[in-house]
């Protein structure tokens, strides 16, 4: 790696650590947060429902403003929206909000998510390949999901530590001091170096066109297409999953107070994310096919949720939720690095920004169905049901691999293409 190229990568792990660690303050804790507010399992999931709904919902919007303001201006815009609308939840459990300002105020925040997806992955590649670097991207983003694995860790760890002795909307609070922060530090170091943005005077074509841009450089490409059609399945899961795991764990434990131990679930998720960051580009090396390592990832994964149904000790769900964890991470710098070989440059945050709307589709169906499965049989049945629903993005996963694409056997970082729109 040439220090131009290590210089890219220095403040990718920044802002990586940085969004990261704001995030994380409440991931442990949100779940016993929604709840504590009042709201029912069905409700607190159509309230995540609603927040990835305004991840759909805006997805295209936000993909106008990165490709036509620069990926920079996404990201402060992502800081500042992302601050407000915490902040505003926070004021919603001080006052026990009735269930609509949650579902209105959700959907904010997942604008705010928005702004990054797809954002700073483009940034990464695109000044990556403008300063040079011919290494392979599981390298530069395993390490960036090491990173985020740490600051995850760390985050949750202390969110529920720092819930239990305070109370549950200090982490909210704690959130919202970090992207404040991150927002000067993304100013001085986020420069957009290896794109030039499109500025439109005329947003609402400047939408069509990123729009028309998404199908052309996604879905009309078939190794693309399959694996965006993948990902309702797998992210739907992987969100009501992680947000299941607080109260299913303090379940098995036996103290429903026991905030710490529901901090403990996403650090098990972000100590997953450091081994898998850390693997990806070594089971790269033994694995001819990208395509193969998400196969092998998918089915082992669903099999470990199946497997929930009949645990009922605390330290054996943990572990089994620690591999499951492990086996997922694993693959998910392998799909980037395989859809990122297919995009061309100029449509690359538009069609990330796509794929992440079709992974946030299914979670607005997936959560709430679930969360009701959970109601119903308790969490151990939905998280079984979880691993089910998972195994339907085998099928399109292999479609993909079926194509044949190169970047499917790539091992280094593809040179920049033109536009396919």
């Amino acid at each position: 790696m040439n220090p131009a190229a290590r210089k890219i990568q220095s403040v990718y792990l920044v802002l990586t650590l940085g969004n990261t660690l704001a995030a994380s303050f409440i991931w442990g804790i949100n779940t016993l947060f929604l709840l504590d507010a009042g709201l029912s399992n069905l409700e607190a999931f159509a309230a995540n429902a609603f927040f990835t709904a305004g991840m759909v919902l805006f997805e295209v919007p936000t993909g106008v403003v990165a490709d036509s303001w620069g990926r920079r201006a996404s990201f402060l815009l992502g800081t500042v929206t992302l601050a407000g609308s915490t902040f505003l939840y926070y004021l919603l459990w001080q006052y026990s909000a009735p269930f609509w300002w949650w579902a209105a105020v959700s959907v904010l925040l997942g604008l705010g998510f928005t702004f990054f997806s797809g954002a700073v992955e483009a940034w990464l590649v695109d000044a990556l390949q403008y300063s040079g670097y011919d290494g392979t991207l599981e390298v530069v983003l395993g390490r960036g999901q090491m990173v985020s694995g740490v600051a995850m860790l760390a985050g949750s760890v202390a969110g529920g530590v720092i819930a239990q002795a305070t109370n549950l909307g200090v982490p909210f609070l704690l959130r919202v001091a970090v992207l404040m922060a991150m927002f000067v530090v993304a100013f001085l170091l986020m420069h957009d170096v290896g794109f030039t943005p499109e500025r439109s005077a005329r947003p609402l074509a400047a939408t069509r066109a990123v729009l028309k841009a998404s199908v052309d450089g996604g879905l009309r490409h078939p190794p693309v297409r399959y694996i965006m059609l993948a990902a309702p399945f797998t992210q739907g899961v992987g969100i009501y999953v992680f947000y299941a795991l607080q109260p299913y764990l303090l379940q098995l434990f036996g103290d429903p107070r026991a905030y710490a131990v529901a901090g403990l679930a996403a650090a098990i998720v972000a100590g997953a994310d450091v081994v898998g960051g850390w693997m990806a580009p070594r089971v790269r090396k033994l694995v001819h096919r990208r395509t193969t390592v998400l196969i092998v990832s998918n089915v082992a994964s669903a099999l470990i949720l199946v497997a929930l149904l009949f645990t009922t000790t605390f330290w054996l769900a943990l572990a089994l939720l620690m591999l499951w964890g492990m086996v997922g991470s694993a693959g998910i710098p392998v799909r980037q690095a395989y859809l990122n070989d297919m995009i061309p440059s100029k449509q690359r945050a538009t069609v990330l920004s796509f794929d992440s709307l079709m992974g946030s589709s299914g979670g607005v169906v997936v959560q709430p169905s679930l969360g009701r499965a959970a109601d119903l049989y308790g969490y151990p049945a939905s998280l079984a049901v979880s691993g089910a629903v998972q195994l339907l993005a085998a099928p399109f996963i292999l479609m993909s691999r079926r194509q044949r694409s190169p970047a499917d056997t790539a091992t280094e970082l593809a040179a920049p293409e033109e536009s396919t729109g």
